[in-house]
């Protein structure tokens, strides 16, 4: 416990657990369910501990301890699929919350976390009542615009990829979606278009400095910041940010960046980020659009293919659906395929 303790706090999160003023420690009724044996029948073992041992290694580990207060008045239960997103509890109108993204996060098996979460409301006599809160658009609607632009799109599921989907690394690069070869090999890291750009796109960030500040929100978020260009063309070969900065996003609304693809190169370097050069011409096949949270696709120069982290977006606060259109659009522009994989849990 004292391990998980401090793997929550690493991972940046405050860990906690609770109590209320009627119970004590056992006011966790989640607690108290699991210690008293009523998880037993779903091959859960006990907890070798009891609540008050279990309060104080959480605090000897630098956690916190919250008591509750009040009766459990709850109308419906929240399962939040949009990961690094949350909701609030209110005391005056209750609802259980349930982060179904952040069992992703911690490498749990999601269907029992879901499964024991429903359990959980069953046995304390809650609501049968839920509320799924999904991205924007789902992965029928993706294939449907796509479809509606020309492309050709389908859906897979993530178990039969099993052996191409690797598990985000933090030392690896959150990158560009570009399938080419790179001087960099850290390929762990999500992918979006033009790396880091893509955020700045998104959000209407034009400045040097407002660039700065997301290279250290992406590296504080747990990813190494960059952007790229290739060997044939410097720092203009990056087709993304070349569209951005000759205008080709204008009438989708983007402001162009006050910046040139050196002085955003140098930005990036100066608040933390990696420069990597990329080479070789475009062959990619296939875009994959991948929405498995915490996980990524990697390039490979000799049977190439775009990857798009589109689960990236929402950890980033990013708009999904633009974020999806102009990474389609992108695609287009440069004369790539329109052809598309959705990578679905």
């Amino acid at each position: 416990l004292k391990q998980i303790t401090k793997e929550v706090a690493s991972k940046g999160h405050l860990p906690s657990v609770h109590g209320d003023h009627s119970s004590d420690m056992l006011g966790c009724g989640f607690f108290k369910l699991w210690v008293t044996g009523r998880f037993d029948d779903m091959g859960y073992p006990r907890p070798q501990f009891d609540a008050d041992q279990g309060a104080n290694a959480v605090k000897d580990a630098g956690g916190i301890i919250e008591m509750h207060h009040g009766s459990h008045t709850e109308k419906v239960v929240y399962i939040n699929l949009l990961a690094n997103k949350t909701l609030e509890p209110n005391e005056n109108d209750q609802r259980f919350i349930v982060d179904g993204w952040a069992a992703d996060k911690f490498g749990l098996d999601v269907p029992k976390f879901l499964i024991a979460a429903a359990a959980t409301v069953e046995m304390l006599g809650g609501p049968k009542n839920a509320k799924i809160v999904v991205p924007s658009i789902t992965p029928p609607q993706i294939v449907s615009a796509l479809r509606g632009r020309g492309w050709k799109a389908s859906i897979v599921k993530a178990s039969t990829m099993s052996s191409e989907l690797k598990r985000v690394d933090p030392q690896g690069i959150l990158k560009c979606v570009d399938g080419r070869g790179s001087d960099n090999t850290q390929f762990g890291g999500p992918k979006m278009p033009g790396g880091i750009y893509a955020i700045a796109h998104n959000r209407g960030v034009t400045t040097l400095e407002g660039l700065k500040d997301i290279t250290r929100e992406v590296a504080s978020k747990g990813h190494v910041p960059s952007v790229h260009g290739d060997h044939s063309s410097d720092m203009l070969g990056c087709g993304f940010f070349k569209l951005w900065l000759t205008g080709r996003f204008d009438d989708m609304g983007y402001p162009r960046p006050e910046f040139d693809a050196d002085q955003g190169a140098l930005a990036v370097r100066a608040a933390g980020g990696v420069i990597e050069m990329h080479h070789g011409s475009h062959e990619e096949k296939v875009v994959y659009i991948n929405l498995v949270s915490g996980m990524t696709l990697e390039p490979n120069e000799h049977d190439q293919r775009f990857i798009v982290d589109g689960w990236a977006a929402s950890k980033f606060g990013l708009d999904v659906v633009k974020f999806l259109v102009a990474a389609a659009a992108t695609v287009e522009m440069l004369g790539g395929p329109k052809k598309a994989k959705i990578v679905i849990p």
